[in-house]
């Protein structure tokens, strides 16, 4: 029987994420995020944070970097993975979640021109167009369904 992780959270990001490239081009985008929780210790709720670090890779990274700022609230979804290496003789190792998807929620970036959500994916896309299916709210071409009332802005390139 095969194991496997699947994580999904939503928190804000600790710092502004960071797009490195691997030798051969490929990028890696990575940031962390906090998660808050509250907790009774005695008679008293305690909130206490979590702190996630987080790898995007691909197309999603460099899509999503320059919107992924300190402070953010974000949607990641993606599975565990432990990092193990050997530090001063000792075992050391670390789990991150590597994303498959990442959700912009909520409010604007620093100098507020950015209102609403979106969000990129990691997996590989839709191989035609045609596949992929109409955004809801907006009807597919040929139906003659109720006209679109969203006013979104096209300025996010994904």
């Amino acid at each position: 029987m095969s194991s496997f992780s699947v994580v999904v959270l939503v928190g804000n990001l600790t710092r502004d994420a960071q797009l490195k490239y691997t030798p051969s081009g490929f990028p890696i985008c990575t940031f962390g995020i906090a998660i808050n929780t509250r907790k009774k210790s005695g008679d008293q709720w305690v909130d206490e944070a979590n702190f996630f670090d987080i790898e995007l890779f691909g197309k999603s990274a460099e899509s999503l970097n320059q919107y992924l700022t300190k402070g953010k609230m974000v949607g990641v979804e993606g599975e565990l993975r432990q990092d193990r290496w050997e530090q001063d003789g000792q075992t050391r190792s670390k789990v991150k979640i590597v994303a498959n998807k990442v959700n912009l929620l909520g409010g604007g970036s620093r100098d507020g021109s950015y209102q609403g959500g979106a969000s990129a994916s990691g997996s590989p896309g839709w191989k035609d167009q045609a596949e992929r299916p109409a955004p809801r709210g907006r009807p597919s071409p040929g139906d003659s369904g109720p006209p679109e009332t969203d006013d979104f802005s096209d300025d996010i390139p994904f």
